[in-house]
């Protein structure tokens, strides 16, 4: 887990969302990352990501198909084993949480189970992005994704 990410784990929700305000939006991750959910609020925040990590979601794999880079698709995998499931579109956008410009994760039409769901990225340094998860218009959880940079 890189250093950004574990000081994550100790902030609140609203020193989250001024990390997440101060950034832009970046470049969308290409290829698989290392997702770790972000309990706020939780003292037990760090065993509830490892828990997340090893037993629920452990991150998405971009997948980008348009030739500037601004749109495309993902996968998310989940249980221990890294299964890929779950798909959703990614593009750029306005931010529900600011309406500044984002990357939308957006299951609307992808997904049954998830369409509910609308997830927002911005890279806070680079391969590091730090996330916001809607159900519908309601908050209900922060997350970060880690890439590995390719020179």
């Amino acid at each position: 887990m890189r250093n950004s990410v574990t000081k994550w784990l100790k902030k609140s929700r609203e020193e989250l969302d001024e990390i997440y305000r101060n950034a832009s939006p970046g470049e969308i991750p290409r290829g698989d990352t290392r997702g770790t959910a972000i309990l706020t609020g939780s003292l037990l925040s760090r065993t509830v990501a490892a828990f997340a990590r090893l037993f629920a979601w452990q991150g998405k794999v971009f997948d980008l198909f348009c030739p500037d880079g601004d749109a495309g698709i993902l996968v998310n995998k989940i249980t221990p084993f890294s299964l890929t499931f779950i798909v959703a579109k990614v593009y750029r956008g306005d931010s529900w949480l600011d309406g500044r410009e984002t990357i939308i994760i957006d299951y609307s039409s992808t997904s049954f189970f998830a369409k509910v769901i609308r997830d927002e990225i911005r890279e806070i340094e680079p391969g590091v992005y730090l996330g916001k998860v809607w159900w519908g218009k309601t908050r209900i959880l922060d997350f970060a994704l880690t890439r590995k940079i390719t020179k």
